[in-house]
């Protein structure tokens, strides 16, 4: 059974060590160098320990952990969203499973609003995850540049019949 465990500030270290494996994941599509460590930086890592706004789940299934989600409330487009999904990955050995697709609906139920959720047009999947999730609420496109889209909606709108 899929659930979102909220992390805590104890789970900071298992936290940065399954960024690292999604951000290095992430160079497929984005040309983010490695620090002379072996790392990549992750520019606010630490906010989400000391940044009420800033939330992070585990998202497990049973007792395994299969992905992690990232939110803020950080517009990437200049408005005033509720929620952003700053990052957001099911590991790839339990993708294809619907665990993406039932993770992010149950993301959006318990934090209804104003949402923004950012993709890169490269990553197939990302795009066609996040535009199956925000259809149902008549998300506004906006390409910030030729790689990157924001999909802008609100989960309190009413969805169509």
């Amino acid at each position: 059974m899929l659930k979102l465990v909220t992390v805590q500030n104890n789970d900071r270290d298992l936290l940065y060590n399954i960024n690292q494996k999604y951000l290095y994941e992430m160079t497929n599509y984005y040309d983010d160098p490695m620090d002379e460590h072996g790392n990549f930086h992750y520019g606010h890592f630490e906010e989400y320990f000391t940044d009420p706004k800033r939330i992070v789940y585990f998202i497990m299934n049973d007792d395994a952990l299969v992905g992690f989600a990232m939110l803020c409330p950080y517009s990437n487009i200049g408005e005033e969203p509720d929620n952003i999904m700053a990052e957001f990955t099911v590991f790839p050995s339990y993708r294809r499973r619907h665990f993406a697709l039932e993770a992010a609906k149950m993301i959006l139920e318990r934090h209804p609003g104003k949402w923004e959720i950012k993709y890169n047009e490269k990553n197939g999947a990302a795009k066609k995850l996040w535009n199956t999730v925000a259809g149902p609420y008549s998300p506004e496109v906006h390409h910030l540049n030729e790689e990157e889209t924001v999909l802008a909606f609100s989960t309190d709108a009413e969805k169509p019949v």
